[in-house]
This record gives structure tokens, sequence and C-alpha cells, in this order.
């Protein structure tokens, strides 16, 4: 079994490299005259918050076009989206800042954001590793939506995209116009939708109410691909290598950009035209 890797986890690890972050500064500025504690862990904490804004800010310029077509979606966090380069270096520039006129306190709030920064690329280090590691892809015995058999492993020896998802699912019903402009716009990756638990009536119904036109629809009515996977929720998406090997994943609604950016990054893959378009 092959856990996944979601957002929430990461969330997690911002979250406790912070607090490494918070703890550190106040430590080394209880050393310094006056004891300026309080001062220097809420400037950690502002750090953060900036970082985070513009790490945010950053990535949504980077995929305007996409953004641009969803609009809403800018708020969607929960799609990964950020540029963590630019939110560290916000980070800094906003302590500088702050600290203009305080010297003393500059450096224990440095020394703690750079402690924090420290623990969460061990601890992404660490994921990653977790991930890389993870069982190759799942040999699960499917069906397509004319009863033929499909194992997913005929898929390999090209980059895929596994999706597992349910009609009932909002989240799922919301993201598969995403998917289905990603299809035609990176014919050089294979995008796979299990259903997990459904029958083909009920997967068809939604199809034509809907109007989509999406390929390697595959039907796992006891969820074996949940199972194997390690995914808690729906919807969740996993990017394979070529090899077989989990490079990626998230859990929660795709967004247009969120998935352009994962493509880009592990794959290398540019769409043939604008996915949102």
């Amino acid at each position: 079994m092959m856990g996944v890797g979601p957002f929430p986890i990461r969330a997690v690890v911002v979250a406790l490299a912070a607090l490494v972050a918070w703890a550190v500064a106040r430590a080394l500025a209880r050393r310094l005259p006056g004891s300026p504690v309080k001062p220097a862990g809420a400037m950690v904490v502002d750090a953060l918050f900036i970082g985070l804004l513009v790490a945010r800010l950053a990535f949504v310029v980077a995929w305007w076009r996409e953004y641009a077509a969803a609009p809403l979606t800018i708020i969607q966090i929960g799609d990964g989206g950020f540029v963590w380069w630019a939110g560290l270096a916000a980070g800094i520039g906003f302590v500088a800042w702050r600290t203009r006129a305080a010297a003393a306190l500059r450096r224990p709030v440095l020394a703690g954001i750079a402690a924090g920064t420290l623990a969460w690329g061990a601890a992404g280090g660490a994921l990653w590793w977790m991930q890389y590691s993870a069982s190759p892809m799942p040999d699960v015995a499917l069906a397509d939506l004319e009863g033929r058999p499909v194992d997913l492993g005929e898929y390999s020896g090209r980059p895929v995209v596994l999706n597992m998802w349910a009609t009932w699912c909002p989240p799922c019903r919301r993201e598969m116009p995403v998917i289905e402009r990603a299809q035609a716009a990176y014919p050089d990756v294979s995008f796979v939708l299990v259903n997990q638990g459904e029958d083909v009536q009920t997967i068809q119904r939604f199809l034509a109410d809907e109007g989509l036109q999406l390929d390697n629809i595959l039907r796992d009515p006891h969820s074996r691909t949940m199972a194997e996977t390690g995914a808690r929720a729906l919807p969740t998406t996993l990017y394979f290598s070529p090899d077989g090997r989990l490079v990626d994943s998230h859990m929660g609604e795709l967004t247009g950009a969120s998935l352009a950016d994962t493509l880009g990054r592990q794959f290398g893959a540019r769409p043939v035209s604008n996915p949102m378009e």
C-alpha cells in the first residue's frame, strides 16, 4: 500500500516549521537586553502571513490565464498553489524592514526563520522520500464502461494521472471539466479516471447530463484502488512517472492552474493548447 501525501499533510509541515521558527526566535530574543520575546514571536507570525500571501499571489500571477478563466479558484488554496521561494523572500524582506530601527531584534528573528526553513526542508524531503519509496502503480483489475477488463499496468510507459472520483462527490463533479480540457491539451499524458463503487448507468447518466467527453473512464465497484493507494477521500489524484512510480499526489478538487503546474514540474509537459480554453 502506498501513502498519499495530500495538501493537508503539507500544511501540517508548514505549521510545524512555523512553530520551530517562532520558538527559536523567542529563545534567542530572551538573551537580548530587555528580553523582547513577544515582539520576536509576533514578527515571525507576521512574516509567515506576509510570506504565504506573496507566495500565493506569485502563483496566481504565474498561472493567470487559468485563474482568469475561473476567478473564484484564486481563493481555493487547497490546490496547493504557492511559489515558496517568493514567499520566503517576502518574509525576510518584511523582517528587514520592520527591524530597520531595532537591529538587535533582526538576528533572532532571521535565525528563527532560518531554523523554520531548515525544518520545512527536512520534513519536505522526508515526505518526498516516502512518496518516492512508495509502491508502484497498483495492480488492480478494473473494467471500462463496456465491461471490458482493464489493468492499470496497461498505461505504463507514459506519464499517468490517476483520478479517483464518484458522481455523488461535489468536488469531483466540479473538477471534471478541468480534466476534460487537460486530456485534450496534454495528449502525451494518460488521464485515467477510476470511478469508485458506482454502476455503469449512474456514470453514463452523469456524463450525458454534464455533456462531458472523457477518455479512460474505468469502474472500480469495490473501491480497491482507494484501498491499494491509501487514499482517504474523494477526489484524490495521483501522478505516476512512465515507469510507474508515484511522483506527486493531490487530495481535493483540482484547479486548472494546479494541474498544469504539476504536469509541468513532474513530467515537463506543456499543453498543445491552453487547457482552460
